[in-house]
């Protein structure tokens, strides 16, 4: 079968697609990698309290270089901002927050997601170099909502949307919603299910990419509420 051509997201755009879903008022963290991205795509008039694990609450966008506060970091050690009324609080009080379930979402990147909600995003092996889980396992436990935005497939081209995990796991049966740079996807207790594909990418060419099965999603009031 031939294939149509289609034009997958940039991380950039992927960051921004999330960004869009985010409702008004929401409190959120983001984690390391293309999440840290979100917050520089919400718009100014729209207010979401961004949440990093190393004790900062109200983060803005990264700033310009030469406003950039070298103690003002997120998780990731990447440099952001602080936005009117936002504070700097303990690592304790951060977990607090996190494990006390006042947090509206969070979005992580992940190696392996799998079509019932488990999340693999911290190690590739039980010899991984990686120390332990870290934050992560509490981000997806303490949250209302778990998002994941990673890339669709490894740079071998091998599904990360799974029937099962094959890496250690973070969290079992966690995430509402994930987003790729091919499609976003909802899930449901019958799987995965299409919401939203690259623009060009047909059905068939995302199911050749995604080892679980797929099915198209219905209309839905909020993004990821059908799990």
């Amino acid at each position: 079968m031939s294939e149509t051509a289609f034009a997958p997201l940039s991380r950039k755009d992927m960051a921004r697609r999330v960004a869009q879903d985010i409702p008004e008022g929401w409190y959120v963290n983001l984690g390391i990698g293309i999440p840290t991205m979100v917050a520089d795509y919400v718009p100014a008039s729209r207010e979401v309290v961004f949440h990093s694990e190393n004790g900062v609450l109200g983060m803005g966008p990264a700033p310009a270089p030469e406003d950039a506060d070298p103690y003002l970091i997120n998780a990731g050690k990447q440099q952001v901002t602080l936005l009117r009324g936002g504070a700097y609080v303990h690592h304790a009080d951060s977990f607090a927050m996190i494990r006390g379930g006042h947090l509206d979402l969070c979005v992580l990147g992940a190696f392996e997601v799998a079509e019932n909600g488990d999340v693999a995003n911290w190690a590739t092996s039980a010899n991984d170099t990686a120390p332990a889980v870290g934050g992560a396992m509490d981000l997806a436990a303490g949250a209302k909502r778990l998002w994941v935005v990673m890339e669709h497939t490894t740079k071998d081209g091998a599904p990360r949307l799974v029937k099962k995990c094959g890496y250690p796991l973070t969290a079992m049966g966690a995430v509402r919603r994930v987003y790729t740079n091919l499609a976003v996807l909802d899930v449901t207790p019958q799987g995965f299910a299409v919401v939203e594909m690259a623009p060009g990418l047909t059905f068939e060419e995302l199911q050749a990419r995604t080892d679980a099965p797929l099915q198209m999603a219905q209309p839905d009031s909020e993004p990821g509420e059908t799990a």
